[in-house]
């Protein structure tokens, strides 16, 4: 793995490039959408960023091109701007990899709301970082998607690295140590991947479930969990649901998931959800007569952590664009209530709308061809699984045909690039997104 620029040089470059997007846009504009980005690295003409989920959305869709400008006019020899998502890094040829503790900073026990339903799971985490190995091992974690498992899987990293920087530790992700593996297998590096995944003190492993189904990498990952285990180093794991529902995973990975402690991280009460809006709220700069206002959000928003910030990112955009005070009848306004909330369109009901609008069948959608209607349709859905959806970037690959992080990231900006001068094809879009549901946050 490798990141190009020195971390010195990118954070000049960076500091470099949020003066001139501060000079570019409203202040209250830059806090909201511009400030909470990071970057993370670069290779070759490209600079990864990261923002949050709720944030990054956005700024990819409004204000790429704000960004590339202030780019080009910066002393920066990189031209393109790609996203990435927390943790990621720059390996070689430009390929992603997991860049072990360089986690979002923002990732620590402090900034954990702890509530009913997260206080165990949040009291577990603490032990293993203030006693690696001592605790719970394998202590594993898991509950839906935006509740806060990955958040205590980076306070664990970040407490370990702040407070026990002689020990190794590694914070990855299911999906990364498998991208890893494949390309040491493709690469003839396979001793020098054990080297790095087997000489550890603590490893953390995020989203487990994606083991399923390789039968290569769930190889790997049993003799890597073997040795860690035999050797005594600490295992931290998370997951969508219980080992003993993974039902594709290998029995024997499965029996050992469950040889510690296996906890839930369940969704946010009213209370805890009231408290992360107060927090989200007065890090945008909200002020503090805003409370009713967030009170109401918080009655109607009762899913993840995730959905809340993207629900108040939502309104504090409206308020600011309309001059509209953060009010309860504002959230009334652009929130429904859960009874109203209808379920989420899965991404089958999407191609399948998609499909139907352009006049071909699903598997045409999603399969390889690269003639104009099934490409113009294929980046169109692409584009509305994106907003419709908490999926990331490889997650949404994965469902049309297998494709990458880059290419899914292309057919999003394609999407948007023909929609903005294609009259016809923003009208027939417009009315897919009017007939397929959009979660609340979105």
């Amino acid at each position: 793995m490798r990141d190009e620029a020195s971390p010195h040089d990118l954070e000049s470059l960076w500091e470099d490039l949020r003066q001139r997007l501060r000079a570019a846009v409203p202040e209250a504009t830059f806090k909201i959408w511009l400030d909470p980005l990071r970057a993370v690295g670069t290779q070759g003409a490209t600079l990864y960023l990261t923002a949050p989920d709720g944030v990054r959305t956005w700024v990819e869709r409004r204000y790429s091109s704000l960004l590339r400008e202030a780019l080009a006019h910066s002393p920066a020899t990189q031209s393109e701007i790609c996203f990435v998502d927390a943790g990621a890094a720059v390996g070689a040829e430009g390929s992603l990899s997991d860049r072990g503790l360089d986690l979002n900073p923002n990732y620590s026990f402090e900034r954990f709301v702890i509530g009913q339903g997260n206080r165990l799971a949040h009291a577990a985490a603490l032990a293993v970082a203030e006693a690696p190995s001592e605790a719970y091992n394998p202590l594993f974690l898991h509950g839906p998607p935006g509740l806060g498992k990955t958040h205590l899987l980076g306070a664990i990293a970040n407490y370990l690295q702040a407070n026990a920087p002689g020990l190794s530790v590694r914070y990855t992700t299911a999906e990364s140590f498998t991208n890893e593996f494949v390309t040491a297998l493709r690469n003839s590096g396979v001793e020098e991947f054990k080297s790095r995944y087997r000489d550890l003190d603590v490893l953390l492993v995020d989203d487990v479930q994606f083991l399923q189904g390789k039968q290569h990498t769930e190889e790997e990952f049993f003799h890597t969990f073997n040795a860690l285990y035999e050797g005594g180093s600490q295992l931290v794991l998370s997951a969508d649901r219980l080992p003993s529902e993974l039902s594709t995973l290998a029995a024997r990975l499965r029996d050992r998931f469950e040889w510690g402690l296996t906890l839930p991280v369940d969704p946010p009460d009213l209370a805890t959800r009231q408290i992360v809006l107060r927090r989200l709220a007065r890090e945008a700069g909200v002020g503090e007569d805003s409370g009713d206002a967030l009170s109401e959000l918080a009655r109607r928003i009762d899913a993840n952590v995730r959905r809340l910030h993207g629900a108040l990112t939502k309104v504090i955009a409206h308020a600011s664009l309309t001059a509209k005070p953060l009010s309860p009848e504002l959230i009334a306004e652009l929130i429904p209530n859960r009874s109203q909330q209808e379920q989420p369109t899965t991404v089958e009901e999407i191609q399948q709308q998609v499909a139907t609008a352009f006049g071909i069948s699903r598997a045409e959608l999603v399969g390889s061809s690269r003639a104009a209607t099934p490409l113009q349709a294929r980046q169109v859905a692409i584009l509305l699984t994106r907003e419709a959806t908490d999926l990331s970037l490889p997650q949404i690959g994965r469902l049309y045909g297998g494709r990458d992080h880059s290419t899914v990231l292309n057919s999003l900006r394609r999407a948007e690039a023909t929609l903005a001068g294609d009259a016809d094809l923003s009208r027939r879009v417009g009315e897919l997104r009017s007939s397929i549901h959009s979660p609340a946050a979105g």
